[in-house]
């Protein structure tokens, strides 16, 4: 799981506020499903920027760009990739993330353990708020 930080933890928080607030969310569109907001939170990058950037890779989902990644490419996506690493990201957690299924994470949620439907925005912020949750309680 990602290395717990301040930063990384506002910007899980901030990118779970957005999806709740956002009519701007489609698990299909790699600019603007889960991974697609955080990528907005930590960067300049709007969902087009990161559409365009996808396109070029030719792939079209995040667990694939994970897949794929290769740090000396120079491809966009995997610069992405590098600046979420940066901020403390593993690559499984691209994965987990788009799929809302880490085990850590499910087992913390309110109400306790329970499967996240991917594609569903309420869903996807709760799981960004539980994982800066437990992010922060590994801080301490």
């Amino acid at each position: 799981m990602a290395k717990p930080n301040r930063y990384l933890i506002t910007k899980l928080r901030e990118a779970a506020s957005n999806i709740e607030a956002s009519a701007d969310y489609s698990w299909g569109h790699v600019g603007r499903c889960n991974c697609g907001h955080l990528v907005q939170a930590i960067t300049p990058m709007n969902s087009k920027d990161i559409y365009e950037s996808a396109q070029r890779h030719k792939l079209d989902e995040w667990s694939e760009f994970a897949n794929d990644y290769c740090p000396a490419s120079g491809v966009p996506v995997d610069n992405i990739i590098d600046t979420l690493m940066e901020h403390g990201f593993e690559l499984e957690d691209i994965n987990h993330l788009e799929y809302l299924s880490n085990k850590n994470i499910l087992k913390a949620l309110p109400g306790g353990f329970r499967y996240l439907e991917k594609g569903n925005k309420e869903h996807a912020a709760v799981y960004m708020k539980t994982w800066a949750n437990e992010l922060e309680k590994e801080l301490v």
